[in-house]
């Protein structure tokens, strides 16, 4: 199938972000009272925005989450990105062959704050690619496993949903791109696919690589310059 646009996540799709995010807020969230392990913070925070598990969160250390606490998650989290971040093998080439297949038309469709997105995908040397094309559930009512960032990118394209390919990482946003309407594709670095499981995803691949190879089969011509 020819796609008329596609849709990329960002954190665990173009970069491998989140080891170093979940690494940050762990040990914040430990210094706030809450030990909780690495295994228990990727189960409770990959795929959702922080701000999204206030109630978890406020229960957990038995303190408020305020401003002053995420704008030091940020700080902290963001030098850590900017000494450590790299970019998911393969991703610079699944975009690249992306913008051939759309003319173009792709964008990033995160949950993360977009300054964060915006860093991360200028770091990673996708910025020409994306442009301005770069959406946040932090800036709309809802974020994953809502639509909501997902139809606010096919509408600045204007792209039918049912006509977008989404790339994800997580149940979450692999429900956010299915309400959405969208073909996902999962993606899964790590593990056997099973976060995945009882979801319609229309494929499970376990390397970036493979997204360049699947759309150049559908797409033939070679890729363009951004």
């Amino acid at each position: 199938m020819r796609f008329d646009a596609v849709l990329f996540d960002c954190d665990g799709v173009l970069v491998d972000s989140e080891p170093i995010t979940n690494g940050v807020l762990r040990q914040m969230l430990n210094e706030a009272g809450w030990g909780l392990s690495a295994a228990e913070c990727e189960h409770h925070f990959i795929g959702r925005a922080v701000r999204d598990q206030r109630a978890l969160i406020e229960a957990e250390t038995g303190q408020p989450l305020t401003e002053d606490w995420m704008r030091a998650f940020y700080a902290r989290r963001n030098q850590r990105l900017m000494a450590e971040l790299q970019a998911v093998v393969g991703a610079l080439d699944a975009v690249v062959e992306a913008h051939a297949h759309t003319a173009g038309r792709i964008a990033c469709a995160s949950g993360a704050d977009r300054p964060k997105v915006v860093m991360q995908i200028g770091m990673a040397g996708m910025a020409p690619y994306f442009g301005e094309r770069i959406f946040s559930g932090h800036d709309l009512p809802r974020s994953k496993p809502h639509p909501d960032v997902y139809l606010a990118a096919a509408d600045h394209l204007g792209v039918d949903p049912a006509r977008c390919l989404v790339i994800e990482d997580t149940a979450t946003g692999a429900q956010a791109g299915l309400a959405a309407g969208a073909t996902v594709w999962g993606y899964c670095q790590h593990g056997d696919g099973r976060a995945f499981a009882g979801l319609p995803v229309a494929r499970v691949m376990y390397h970036m690589g493979e997204v360049a190879r699947h759309l150049a089969a559908a797409d033939p011509a070679g890729p363009t310059a951004p």
